[in-house]
C-alpha cells in the first residue's frame, strides 16, 4: 500500500478491515465453510490500494490497475474489483463508464472484505445499522442498501 502511494490514512483502515475480515473468516472455518483465510487477509490489506489515485468509486478501476501492474494473484485483483458495498452491477458499472466486467462479489472470500468494508469506517468498526445511517445520510438509493444488507444476511447466517 505505501508502495503505490496510499495514504496511512487508508492503510489503517485497511488493516482495520483485514482484521475484521480475518475474525469473519476465521468464525465461518469453525462452521466448516470451505475459504482461503490467507487470501481474504491479503485481499482486505489491499482492498483500497486505488485509493493511491482516486478516493471516488473508479479507485476500484485505479486498485486493478494497480494491483495487475504489482502481478498481483488473479483472485486478490477479483476482491480489489469487487469490494464496494455489494458490489457493482452490470448497469451501474456501464453508468459509471466502467470496463466490462464483473463487479459484484461471487466467492466467499469476495463477500466477506466487501461485508467487512461496510462494516468500518475509517479505522473503526461500526455496526450495520450505523453504515445504513451513514449511506442514507449521503442519499444512496434503497436498492443499494437493501443488497448491503442482503450481503451482511449471507455472511451472517452461514
Amino acid at each position: 500500500m505505501k508502495k503505490a502511494g496510499c495514504s496511512e490514512d487508508v492503510i489503517a483502515h485497511s488493516i482495520t478491515v483485514s482484521s475484521l475480515a480475518e475474525e469473519i473468516g476465521v468464525k465461518l472455518l469453525s462452521k466448516g465453510i470451505d475459504l482461503d483465510i490467507e487470501l481474504i487477509i491479503k485481499g482486505a490489506l489491499l482492498h483500497d490500494v486505488g485509493r493511491a489515485v482516486t478516493h471516488d468509486v473508479t479507485h476500484v478501476i485505479e486498485g486493478v490497475k494497480l494491483a495487475e501492474n504489482f502481478s498481483l494473484e488473479p483472485e486478490v485483483i477479483g476482491i480489489i474489483k469487487t469490494h464496494v458495498g455489494a458490489g457493482i452491477t452490470f448497469k451501474e458499472a456501464r453508468q459509471l463508464g466502467f470496463p466490462l466486467g464483473t463487479y459484484v462479489p461471487q466467492t466467499i472470500e469476495q463477500k466477506i472484505v466487501a461485508h467487512a468494508d461496510n462494516l468500518v469506517k475509517g479505522n473503526k468498526r461500526i455496526s450495520l445499522q450505523t453504515r445504513i445511517e451513514h449511506m442514507k445520510k449521503e442519499n444512496m438509493s434503497d436498492y443499494i442498501i437493501k443488497r448491503i444488507v442482503r450481503l451482511a444476511s449471507e455472511i451472517e447466517n452461514y
